[in-house]
């Protein structure tokens, strides 16, 4: 093995210890979080924005930070939903790490929050590597990216608990094949779910909400080949 490659893991064992202690920390206070893992351009912000503000339609308290390499465009948008929302500035970094979300916790993530979402920096590569506390990923894609993109990023996708097809009144103009492409998904990550969902229109906002709020409830999630962590639920603190 080459230097690099033990510094590499390394990093990505200390991110894993340091990823489970935060699991653990805020299944205990009854936390469930998302990461969301995308290319740029998917529409997860928007897509975001819409689950935000349908949880506090619904009386659901959430949460969300949302990473980027620079601005906080994304955290004004998402603003927008009521939610409380952070940004997170990696300063060139191409992805987020375990101790960057627990350092932007600590005294800010509201008590009685029942769903956090990560909003992770659009890349496919990098942030698949790195467990973030979450009891759900959520990989998503746009369908102006082509069916093949599952093979492309083997890592990211079968390390999904859940897939999102986005965009997805754009599917005729686009050209997309939905069957090519959930073929695609299987083979890299059989079982798992693929939900369709467009910004737009609405359509997946409920859905999603729905099987987040099932994992965190104590629902089991999909065990995907590449599960980024062996424990995909949270159990909500029993009322005293």
């Amino acid at each position: 093995m080459c230097q690099s490659e033990e510094v590499t893991r390394a990093v990505l064992a200390r991110n894993d210890g340091l990823a489970a202690s935060l699991r653990s920390d805020l299944a205990e206070r009854g936390v469930g979080v998302v990461n969301l893992l995308s290319s740029p351009g998917s529409g997860k912000t928007e897509l975001l924005g819409r689950v935000l503000a349908r949880a506090g339609e619904r009386g659901v308290s959430v949460a969300a930070f949302t990473a980027d390499l620079a601005t906080e465009n994304d955290a004004r948008r998402l603003a927008r939903s009521g939610a409380p929302v952070k940004q997170l500035l990696t300063d060139g970094l191409c992805h987020l790490e375990a101790r960057q979300v627990r350092g932007h916790l600590e005294g800010w993530l509201p008590p009685d929050t029942a769903l956090l979402f990560v909003e992770n920096v659009g890349n496919l590569v990098c942030p698949a590597s790195y467990d973030l506390g979450e009891h759900l990923r959520i990989v998503l894609m746009a369908v102006t990216e082509g069916e093949d993109k599952p093979a492309k990023y083997p890592t990211a996708f079968g390390s999904a608990h859940l897939v999102m097809l986005t965009k997805t009144d754009l599917a005729g103009p686009a050209g997309f094949d939905e069957t090519a492409f959930a073929e695609q998904v299987r083979r890299v990550n059989p079982g798992v779910e693929i939900v369709r969902s467009c910004a737009r229109t609405g359509e997946g906002v409920d859905t999603i909400l729905e099987r987040v709020l099932a994992v965190r409830d104590g629902a089991p999630a999909h065990r995907p080949p590449l599960a980024p962590h062996p424990h995909g639920h949270v159990h909500a603190p029993t009322a005293s």
